[in-house]
């Protein structure tokens, strides 16, 4: 008990002479800062004003970031708008027209040879024409409510009959759901087919061009992650 009291007297009497030598200290540098004022005072004019200017410019930097980022975060909110009410049109569409749509869609995009088959039985083959390039084009089109989704079921009878049966040099899935299931998008990515969910649809119907879209293949919505090829 002694022992431990002896020790917190001590470290009472060395804070204090902390503190001693600290107001010392201060008080010598107070001295020299008067005596040599003249000298030390425009740097000290110096070193606030940066202070201030950096402050400034920090502040203004994070609300110049905000600004943008809140003008981005609506501009998607507008494009999603859009898409959606250019979408409505779409929806309003039987599943003939839409597949006369999606071959529209192709023309417009300066692809050739342009065949609707309009007809069950085509083996998956809903639209077929070339791209600018010369490869063959084959589109299944798949006129689903916004919140359904396309199964695997209905990409293996694509994957099937895509390239074996018509020769597909690009395999397109175009839908007018939103997603496409888990199991569906990874096999579309490891046979290579090109999956175009609702949001993709709606970018394409807003005038992107067919080919800008084809190395998306099931981004920028649907499932929110790609599943490993």
């Amino acid at each position: 008990m002694t022992a431990r009291r002896g020790r917190r007297h001590l470290k009472k009497r060395t804070r204090r002479q902390l503190r001693a030598w600290g107001a010392v200290v201060a008080l010598v540098a107070a001295v020299r800062v008067a005596g040599h004022w003249s000298t030390v005072w425009p740097v000290l004019v110096a070193v606030l004003a940066a202070a201030v200017v950096g402050g400034t410019g920090w502040t203004l930097l994070r609300a110049h970031r905000h600004a943008v980022g809140q003008d981005r975060a609506w501009r998607a909110q507008e494009d999603a708008r859009a898409r959606e009410l250019s979408m409505a049109d779409v929806d309003a569409l039987s599943w003939q027209e839409f597949e006369t749509y999606v071959a529209e869609l192709c023309r417009r995009d300066g692809c050739t040879k342009v065949v609707v088959s309009g007809r069950s039985g085509d083996l998956g083959a809903d639209v077929v024409g070339y791209l600018a390039d010369g490869r063959k084009l084959v589109v299944q089109c798949k006129k689903y409510a916004p919140h359904r989704s396309v199964s695997s079921q209905d990409m293996q009878k694509f994957v099937g009959t895509a390239r074996l049966e018509h020769g597909a040099d690009v395999a397109l899935f175009v839908a007018t759901c939103r997603t496409f299931t888990k199991a569906a998008l990874g096999l579309a990515l490891r046979q290579d087919i090109v999956a175009l969910h609702r949001d993709l649809l709606g970018a394409w119907v807003k005038g992107a061009h067919l080919e800008t879209l084809i190395p998306l293949n099931g981004s920028g919505g649907g499932t929110g992650r790609r599943p490993p090829a």
